[in-house]
């Protein structure tokens, strides 16, 4: 079972002792803060849980897997997530 942004905006609300409305207000100026960094290209580093790293992907030569042709893929931005050292010890036990 997956964790929601409902179910986030509920954990949000319990523990604070927030209104649902503030509550999503909260977690969704959270994730715009997350979201317009990202996008310009920046890391965010949240300690504790991990960072997130903007990688950028050069032009580079691939392949059609329905027909098998090589075609260039165009250079592009990929997101990675590495957990720090603290929440991997939490989820290991």
């Amino acid at each position: 079972m997956s964790l929601t942004k409902a179910d986030i905006v509920e954990a949000v609300a319990e523990q604070n002792g927030y209104t649902i409305k503030r509550s999503f207000e909260v977690v969704e100026t959270l994730l715009e803060i997350i979201k317009s960094t990202l996008e310009s290209g920046e890391d965010i580093m949240i300690s504790g849980f991990g960072r997130f790293c903007v990688k950028r992907k050069k032009e580079r030569m691939g392949r059609n897997p329905s027909v098998g042709e090589a075609m260039i893929l165009a250079p592009k931005k990929s997101l990675k997530f590495r957990c720090s050292g603290k929440l991997r010890d939490k989820i290991n036990g």
